[in-house]
């Protein structure tokens, strides 16, 4: 093999060397972007319900509740 996505010694050695690797600076979690990703869409459902006059239903006191944004 020669060259390409391989490399000369094959796909091994370009897996070893993207293992060496560490991540410099602050690294986030998975949970940090999961948690963005929540508040935004929740961001976004609380906009379109506003668009289109729908209630929001939350979850309070071990009750689903109906409440407009």
């Amino acid at each position: 093999m020669s060259g390409g996505f391989y490399g000369p010694k094959g796909l091994e050695a370009n897996i070893m060397k993207a293992k060496r690797k560490k991540a410099s600076g602050k690294s986030r979690k998975t949970e940090d972007f999961a948690a963005g990703g929540l508040r935004l869409a929740a961001k976004d459902a609380r906009k379109i319900a506003r668009m289109y006059g729908t209630p929001l239903y939350y979850w309070e006191n071990g009750k689903v509740v109906a409440k407009k944004p």
